[in-house]
Formats: C-alpha cells, structure tokens, sequence
C-alpha cells in the first residue's frame, strides 16, 4: 500500500480495491466480527475534519480498524493521529454504534464526536490520505460521501440515528 500513490490513478483505484478485498477476505476468515471506529471531530467554529483516502472515493470522517487488544478508544485516538495528527484532549462521546454491511455481514462502527483535540499541525499527505481539511457542515466538499453527511446530520442537525452505516 505504501506504493499507491505512485501507481495511475485508474490502475490505484484497482489496485487498492484488490488490496482492500484481500484483506477483508482475511478479516473473515481470521475474525468472527470486524470493528472500526470514527470521530465527528467538531472545531470551535462548529467545522468537521474530513479525510479523503488515496485508495477509495470520496470525503470521509477519519477513522479505522479496532486492532486486536485494542480498545475502541485507543483505535480512535490512533487513527486520528495517524489521519490528522489531532490528538484528544479528554475522552470524547460515543454517539452511536452502526451496522457496515457494505463492508461484510460482520462489520459494526463506533462513531464518537470529538470537540476536545489538539492539532499541533496540519496531517501531511501521505501514501493513505491524499487530502484533509475542516469544513462548515453546509459547505462538505463535493464527493463526501452519503455516509458522511448523514452521521454529520445525526450528530449536529438532529436527524434520526440509522442502524446502519
């Protein structure tokens, strides 16, 4: 993976694809079940942090795998460093714990809303994220996902929490 981004976009996109089929492949026959985490990072001008990965489409909250021995927590704080050098400041909100079918038929998320955190700098783009930033939840970037603006909408506008991500 660490070679991505020097592959053409198309042949990346496939590329990352087979990796990613690969591995929940593995994820299946090694696991019973799947748990990721994500965090709704809200800044003091009420902005979400989006990720835009460089092997799927799309804006995205940051988030990730939970590790064998890993807590939900310690998941978190980990991919929010590794995505947005954002680190917490206190333990932030579990909102809601969702059903990701289009993953497989074994993968939950724990969505947490984090307004404490400390960015000591903007994330570097790397070979797994291609671009970052905060935005005002009535301007999300085009291409941010469905999934996206519809945990974005439950946490912040009040819209009814889905089962599913």
């Amino acid at each position: 993976m660490a070679l991505l981004h020097l592959l053409p976009g198309k042949l990346r996109l496939m590329t990352a694809r087979a990796t990613r089929s690969v591995m929940h492949l593995y994820w299946r026959l090694s696991r019973g079940l799947t748990l990721g985490v994500r965090g709704l990072v809200i800044d003091g001008q009420g902005r979400v942090f989006l990720v835009k990965h460089t092997y799927i489409r799309g804006w995205h909250l940051p988030g990730g795998g939970v590790e064998p021995g890993e807590t939900v927590l310690d998941a978190l704080a980990r991919e929010l460093k590794e995505e947005g050098n954002i680190e917490l400041v206190e333990t932030p909100k579990q909102f809601a714990i969702y059903f990701h079918s289009t993953v497989s038929q074994r993968d939950h998320v724990v969505l947490f809303v984090v307004e404490r955190f400390h960015q000591p700098a903007p994330p570097v783009p790397d070979h797994e994220i291609r671009a970052h930033g905060f935005f005002p939840r009535d301007a999300l970037p085009q291409g941010t996902t469905a999934a996206t603006r519809a945990r974005i909408a439950e946490v912040m506008m009040g819209a009814p929490v889905s089962p599913r991500w």
